[in-house]
Protein backbone atom coordinates (compact mmCIF):
# COMPACT_ATOMS: atom_id res chain seq x y z
CA UNK A 1 0.00 0.00 0.00
CA UNK A 2 2.47 2.06 0.74
CA UNK A 3 4.21 1.61 -2.48
CA UNK A 4 0.77 2.56 -4.55
CA UNK A 5 0.04 5.50 -2.25
CA UNK A 6 3.65 6.76 -3.19
CA UNK A 7 3.46 5.36 -6.93
CA UNK A 8 -0.06 7.65 -7.41
CA UNK A 9 0.20 11.22 -9.00
CA UNK A 10 -1.05 14.01 -6.57
CA UNK A 11 -4.50 15.94 -7.77
CA UNK A 12 -3.51 18.35 -10.81
CA UNK A 13 -4.66 21.13 -8.44
CA UNK A 14 -1.73 19.74 -5.62
CA UNK A 15 0.81 19.92 -8.16
CA UNK A 16 0.16 23.47 -9.81
CA UNK A 17 -0.32 24.87 -6.79
CA UNK A 18 3.39 25.35 -5.35
CA UNK A 19 4.66 26.19 -8.84
CA UNK A 20 2.20 29.23 -9.27
CA UNK A 21 2.94 29.79 -5.85
CA UNK A 22 6.30 30.12 -6.38
CA UNK A 23 6.80 32.13 -9.18
CA UNK A 24 4.28 34.79 -7.80
CA UNK A 25 6.88 34.86 -4.76
CA UNK A 26 9.69 35.48 -6.60
CA UNK A 27 8.61 38.23 -9.14
CA UNK A 28 6.37 40.13 -6.68
CA UNK A 29 9.03 40.22 -4.74
CA UNK A 30 11.83 41.63 -6.95
CA UNK A 31 8.95 44.02 -8.03
CA UNK A 32 9.13 45.03 -4.60
CA UNK A 33 12.67 45.49 -4.02
CA UNK A 34 12.85 47.62 -7.11
CA UNK A 35 10.26 49.92 -5.98
CA UNK A 36 11.85 50.24 -2.70
CA UNK A 37 15.06 50.70 -4.09
CA UNK A 38 13.50 53.67 -6.76
CA UNK A 39 11.73 55.14 -2.79
CA UNK A 40 15.35 54.82 -1.01
CA UNK A 41 16.65 57.07 -3.93
CA UNK A 42 14.27 60.04 -2.99
CA UNK A 43 13.44 59.27 0.12
CA UNK A 44 15.56 62.56 1.51
CA UNK A 45 13.55 65.14 -0.81
CA UNK A 46 10.07 63.20 -1.18
CA UNK A 47 7.74 64.48 1.90
CA UNK A 48 4.62 63.94 0.17
CA UNK A 49 3.01 60.09 -0.35
CA UNK A 50 -0.11 60.23 -1.58
CA UNK A 51 -2.14 56.79 -0.95
CA UNK A 52 -2.35 56.97 -4.97
CA UNK A 53 1.20 55.63 -5.20
CA UNK A 54 0.02 52.61 -2.99
CA UNK A 55 -2.72 51.49 -5.63
CA UNK A 56 -0.24 52.38 -8.75
CA UNK A 57 2.28 50.18 -7.21
CA UNK A 58 -0.37 47.20 -6.12
CA UNK A 59 -1.65 47.17 -9.75
CA UNK A 60 2.29 47.31 -10.76
CA UNK A 61 1.89 43.90 -9.22
CA UNK A 62 -1.22 42.56 -10.21
CA UNK A 63 0.26 43.10 -13.72
CA UNK A 64 3.44 41.25 -13.22
CA UNK A 65 1.61 38.08 -11.86
CA UNK A 66 -1.21 37.33 -14.33
CA UNK A 67 2.11 37.88 -16.75
CA UNK A 68 4.05 34.84 -14.62
CA UNK A 69 0.76 33.08 -14.51
CA UNK A 70 -0.65 33.21 -18.28
CA UNK A 71 2.93 32.66 -19.21
CA UNK A 72 2.89 29.53 -17.66
CA UNK A 73 -0.35 27.79 -19.20
CA UNK A 74 0.67 29.06 -22.24
CA UNK A 75 3.98 27.16 -21.84
CA UNK A 76 2.08 24.21 -20.46
CA UNK A 77 -0.43 24.29 -23.53
CA UNK A 78 2.36 24.72 -26.29
CA UNK A 79 5.73 23.12 -24.76
CA UNK A 80 7.46 24.23 -27.66
CA UNK A 81 10.65 25.84 -27.53
CA UNK A 82 9.84 28.36 -29.90
CA UNK A 83 6.55 29.70 -27.61
CA UNK A 84 8.23 31.83 -25.17
CA UNK A 85 9.79 34.22 -28.00
CA UNK A 86 7.00 33.93 -29.95
CA UNK A 87 4.83 34.96 -26.91
CA UNK A 88 7.03 37.53 -26.16
CA UNK A 89 7.03 39.74 -30.19
CA UNK A 90 2.75 38.92 -30.04
CA UNK A 91 2.47 40.20 -26.66
CA UNK A 92 4.93 43.65 -27.37
CA UNK A 93 2.48 43.65 -30.67
CA UNK A 94 -0.81 43.36 -28.87
CA UNK A 95 0.20 46.28 -26.19
CA UNK A 96 1.77 48.46 -29.05
CA UNK A 97 -1.41 47.60 -31.74
CA UNK A 98 -4.33 48.24 -28.97
CA UNK A 99 -4.09 51.69 -28.26
CA UNK A 100 -4.49 52.49 -32.90
CA UNK A 101 -7.19 50.19 -32.44
CA UNK A 102 -9.15 51.89 -30.23
CA UNK A 103 -8.50 55.42 -31.19
CA UNK A 104 -10.03 58.22 -30.60
CA UNK A 105 -11.18 55.89 -27.66
CA UNK A 106 -8.58 56.54 -25.48
CA UNK A 107 -9.63 55.70 -22.59
CA UNK A 108 -10.55 51.95 -23.74
CA UNK A 109 -6.89 51.61 -24.34
CA UNK A 110 -6.21 52.56 -20.70
CA UNK A 111 -7.79 49.31 -19.71
CA UNK A 112 -5.75 46.48 -22.03
CA UNK A 113 -2.81 48.31 -22.63
CA UNK A 114 -1.91 51.57 -21.10
CA UNK A 115 1.74 51.90 -23.39
CA UNK A 116 0.39 55.53 -24.54
CA UNK A 117 -2.36 57.04 -22.86
CA UNK A 118 -0.23 57.00 -19.70
CA UNK A 119 2.44 58.82 -20.55
CA UNK A 120 4.25 62.45 -19.98
CA UNK A 121 3.94 62.47 -16.58
CA UNK A 122 4.63 65.47 -14.58
CA UNK A 123 5.28 66.36 -10.72
CA UNK A 124 1.48 66.81 -10.93
CA UNK A 125 0.10 63.93 -12.73
CA UNK A 126 -1.94 61.35 -10.96
CA UNK A 127 -3.98 58.02 -11.38
CA UNK A 128 -7.85 58.67 -10.83
CA UNK A 129 -8.74 55.49 -8.66
CA UNK A 130 -11.50 54.43 -11.42
CA UNK A 131 -8.97 53.89 -13.47
CA UNK A 132 -6.82 51.61 -11.33
CA UNK A 133 -9.55 49.88 -10.31
CA UNK A 134 -10.50 49.07 -13.81
CA UNK A 135 -6.87 47.79 -14.67
CA UNK A 136 -7.03 46.17 -11.61
CA UNK A 137 -10.09 44.31 -12.47
CA UNK A 138 -8.90 42.70 -15.76
CA UNK A 139 -5.36 42.20 -14.40
CA UNK A 140 -7.47 40.14 -11.60
CA UNK A 141 -9.16 38.45 -14.47
CA UNK A 142 -6.46 37.41 -16.25
CA UNK A 143 -4.19 36.12 -13.60
CA UNK A 144 -7.50 34.07 -12.61
CA UNK A 145 -7.56 32.66 -16.06
CA UNK A 146 -4.01 32.08 -16.01
CA UNK A 147 -4.35 29.83 -13.20
CA UNK A 148 -7.65 27.82 -14.56
CA UNK A 149 -5.42 27.24 -17.58
CA UNK A 150 -2.35 25.97 -15.97
CA UNK A 151 -4.25 23.73 -13.45
CA UNK A 152 -6.52 22.07 -16.23
CA UNK A 153 -6.71 18.39 -17.43
CA UNK A 154 -9.31 18.70 -20.12
CA UNK A 155 -11.10 21.01 -22.47
CA UNK A 156 -14.07 21.66 -20.61
CA UNK A 157 -11.38 23.22 -17.45
CA UNK A 158 -9.83 25.39 -20.84
CA UNK A 159 -13.19 26.58 -22.28
CA UNK A 160 -13.97 27.67 -18.27
CA UNK A 161 -11.14 30.05 -18.27
CA UNK A 162 -12.77 32.19 -20.63
CA UNK A 163 -15.25 33.38 -18.49
CA UNK A 164 -13.17 35.61 -15.80
CA UNK A 165 -11.51 36.97 -19.33
CA UNK A 166 -15.03 37.98 -20.41
CA UNK A 167 -16.25 39.13 -17.34
CA UNK A 168 -13.35 40.89 -16.66
CA UNK A 169 -12.59 42.99 -19.64
CA UNK A 170 -16.72 43.84 -19.07
CA UNK A 171 -16.47 45.18 -16.10
CA UNK A 172 -13.02 46.67 -16.27
CA UNK A 173 -14.69 49.28 -19.34
CA UNK A 174 -17.57 49.79 -17.16
CA UNK A 175 -15.98 50.88 -14.53
CA UNK A 176 -13.18 52.47 -16.56
CA UNK A 177 -13.90 56.82 -16.60
CA UNK A 178 -14.71 57.21 -19.98
CA UNK A 179 -12.63 60.19 -21.00
CA UNK A 180 -9.77 60.05 -23.14
CA UNK A 181 -6.29 61.40 -21.85
CA UNK A 182 -7.64 61.05 -18.52
CA UNK A 183 -4.59 60.04 -16.53
CA UNK A 184 -2.50 62.87 -18.24
CA UNK A 185 -5.35 64.99 -17.55
CA UNK A 186 -5.75 64.24 -14.04
CA UNK A 187 -3.52 66.58 -11.43
CA UNK A 188 -3.17 66.09 -8.20
CA UNK A 189 -4.68 69.24 -6.83
CA UNK A 190 -2.69 68.78 -3.09
CA UNK A 191 0.42 67.90 -4.75
CA UNK A 192 -0.03 71.04 -6.43
CA UNK A 193 -0.33 73.20 -3.21
CA UNK A 194 2.27 75.98 -2.50
CA UNK A 195 4.36 75.74 0.95
CA UNK A 196 6.57 78.12 2.19
CA UNK A 197 9.51 77.81 4.11
CA UNK A 198 8.95 78.39 7.59
CA UNK A 199 12.29 80.71 7.97
CA UNK A 200 11.50 82.12 4.75
CA UNK A 201 8.22 82.73 3.88
CA UNK A 202 8.80 84.74 0.71
CA UNK A 203 9.96 81.13 -0.85
CA UNK A 204 7.19 78.86 -1.80
CA UNK A 205 7.04 75.62 -3.37
CA UNK A 206 4.83 73.15 -4.38
CA UNK A 207 4.10 70.21 -2.05
CA UNK A 208 5.53 67.53 -3.82
CA UNK A 209 8.74 69.62 -3.35
CA UNK A 210 8.49 70.40 -0.48
CA UNK A 211 11.74 68.11 0.39
CA UNK A 212 13.77 70.46 -1.73
CA UNK A 213 13.19 73.30 0.15
CA UNK A 214 16.85 73.75 1.52
CA UNK A 215 18.35 73.66 -1.44
CA UNK A 216 16.43 76.53 -3.02
CA UNK A 217 16.06 79.11 -0.04
CA UNK A 218 19.51 79.82 -0.12
CA UNK A 219 19.44 80.59 -3.90
CA UNK A 220 16.14 82.42 -3.88
CA UNK A 221 17.54 84.59 -1.30
CA UNK A 222 20.45 85.63 -3.67
CA UNK A 223 18.32 85.73 -6.34
CA UNK A 224 16.57 88.50 -4.55
CA UNK A 225 18.58 90.71 -3.55
CA UNK A 226 20.22 90.36 -7.21
CA UNK A 227 16.44 91.69 -8.36
CA UNK A 228 16.31 94.40 -5.83
CA UNK A 229 18.50 96.96 -7.92
CA UNK A 230 15.36 97.26 -10.26
CA UNK A 231 12.69 99.36 -9.55
CA UNK A 232 9.61 97.13 -8.43
CA UNK A 233 11.33 94.09 -8.29
CA UNK A 234 9.91 90.85 -6.93
CA UNK A 235 9.86 90.06 -2.86
CA UNK A 236 8.59 86.70 -3.33
CA UNK A 237 10.03 83.71 -5.30
CA UNK A 238 7.38 80.77 -6.12
CA UNK A 239 7.49 77.65 -7.80
CA UNK A 240 5.47 77.96 -10.95
CA UNK A 241 2.94 75.06 -10.95
CA UNK A 242 1.54 75.43 -14.30
CA UNK A 243 -0.11 72.40 -15.74
CA UNK A 244 -0.01 71.64 -19.36
CA UNK A 245 -2.41 68.98 -20.02
CA UNK A 246 -5.05 70.83 -19.15
CA UNK A 247 -3.14 74.18 -19.43
CA UNK A 248 -3.45 76.14 -16.42
CA UNK A 249 -1.10 78.86 -15.75
CA UNK A 250 0.53 79.87 -12.78
CA UNK A 251 -0.59 83.62 -11.18
CA UNK A 252 1.75 85.84 -12.32
CA UNK A 253 2.39 89.24 -10.34
CA UNK A 254 5.07 92.00 -10.51
CA UNK A 255 6.11 90.73 -7.21
CA UNK A 256 6.68 87.46 -7.35
CA UNK A 257 9.22 85.55 -9.55
CA UNK A 258 8.39 82.47 -10.75
CA UNK A 259 10.69 79.11 -11.83
CA UNK A 260 10.02 76.01 -12.48
CA UNK A 261 12.04 73.09 -10.15
CA UNK A 262 12.75 69.95 -11.29
CA UNK A 263 14.50 67.55 -8.77
CA UNK A 264 17.82 66.88 -9.10
CA UNK A 265 18.01 70.40 -11.28
CA UNK A 266 18.66 72.55 -8.48
CA UNK A 267 22.21 73.73 -8.75
CA UNK A 268 22.25 77.08 -10.87
CA UNK A 269 18.62 78.06 -9.44
CA UNK A 270 19.77 81.62 -8.54
CA UNK A 271 20.72 82.34 -12.17
CA UNK A 272 17.03 80.69 -13.63
CA UNK A 273 15.30 82.54 -11.25
CA UNK A 274 16.52 86.11 -11.82
CA UNK A 275 16.53 85.26 -16.04
CA UNK A 276 12.51 83.66 -15.29
CA UNK A 277 11.88 87.69 -14.38
CA UNK A 278 12.45 88.86 -17.34
CA UNK A 279 11.12 85.50 -19.71
CA UNK A 280 7.28 85.44 -21.17
CA UNK A 281 4.88 83.13 -20.26
CA UNK A 282 4.74 79.71 -22.48
CA UNK A 283 0.78 81.01 -24.17
CA UNK A 284 2.35 83.95 -24.77
CA UNK A 285 4.48 84.73 -28.33
CA UNK A 286 4.92 88.77 -28.69
CA UNK A 287 7.24 89.09 -25.63
CA UNK A 288 11.06 89.63 -25.43
CA UNK A 289 13.07 87.51 -27.38
CA UNK A 290 15.45 85.03 -25.53
CA UNK A 291 18.28 86.59 -26.31
CA UNK A 292 17.09 89.44 -24.69
CA UNK A 293 15.83 87.89 -21.45
CA UNK A 294 19.44 86.19 -20.97
CA UNK A 295 20.80 89.59 -21.78
CA UNK A 296 18.80 91.70 -19.28
CA UNK A 297 19.02 89.10 -16.34
CA UNK A 298 23.35 88.27 -17.16
CA UNK A 299 23.61 91.86 -16.83
CA UNK A 300 21.60 92.44 -13.42
CA UNK A 301 24.02 89.11 -12.62
CA UNK A 302 27.04 90.44 -13.79
CA UNK A 303 28.53 88.04 -15.71
CA UNK A 304 28.46 86.85 -19.56
CA UNK A 305 25.26 85.04 -20.38
CA UNK A 306 25.16 81.50 -21.52
CA UNK A 307 23.01 79.50 -23.23
CA UNK A 308 22.71 76.02 -24.76
CA UNK A 309 22.06 77.02 -28.32
CA UNK A 310 25.19 78.75 -29.79
CA UNK A 311 23.49 81.19 -31.83
CA UNK A 312 21.17 81.86 -29.23
CA UNK A 313 24.40 82.42 -26.93
CA UNK A 314 26.23 84.47 -29.18
CA UNK A 315 23.17 86.77 -29.86
CA UNK A 316 22.51 87.10 -25.97
CA UNK A 317 26.12 88.24 -25.39
CA UNK A 318 26.07 90.76 -27.92
CA UNK A 319 23.22 92.36 -26.65
CA UNK A 320 24.43 92.14 -23.00
CA UNK A 321 27.65 93.77 -24.11
CA UNK A 322 25.87 96.79 -25.51
CA UNK A 323 23.71 96.90 -22.18
CA UNK A 324 27.26 96.84 -20.70
CA UNK A 325 28.34 100.20 -22.92
CA UNK A 326 25.18 102.22 -21.86
CA UNK A 327 25.44 104.79 -18.91
CA UNK A 328 24.23 103.00 -15.30
CA UNK A 329 20.56 104.15 -15.95
CA UNK A 330 20.31 103.86 -19.72
CA UNK A 331 21.05 100.26 -19.11
CA UNK A 332 18.31 99.86 -16.17
CA UNK A 333 16.27 101.80 -18.34
CA UNK A 334 16.39 99.22 -21.00
CA UNK A 335 16.08 95.96 -18.40
CA UNK A 336 13.25 96.89 -16.91
CA UNK A 337 11.71 98.12 -20.29
CA UNK A 338 12.39 94.10 -21.31
CA UNK A 339 11.09 93.01 -17.84
CA UNK A 340 8.01 95.52 -18.51
CA UNK A 341 7.52 93.73 -21.90
CA UNK A 342 7.45 90.22 -20.46
CA UNK A 343 4.94 91.04 -17.39
CA UNK A 344 2.89 92.70 -20.15
CA UNK A 345 2.88 90.04 -22.23
CA UNK A 346 -1.28 88.12 -23.05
Amino acid sequence: MTELFASTPRPRVQRTVPTLGAMALTIVAGYLLMTVAGAVSIISTAKYLPVAVVAVVAVGALALLAAVWLGLAVGRLLPWLATAPALGVAGLGLLLGIPALTRPKGWLALVFSPIYEMNMPDAYTTVAGRISAAQAIWLAALAVAGVLLFASNGWRLRVTALLPVVLGAALAITVMPHHNRLVVDSVDPVAQELICAKDEQRVCVSRVHEGLLPEIVPQARQALTILAKLPGAPTRVHEDNTTYLPYIPAPRGADVALVSITAGETGDLTTKIVTSVFASPNDCDKGPEWADTLAAAYWLIGREPVAEAPDVAADAVTRWQELRKLPAEQAQAKVTAIRDAALGCK
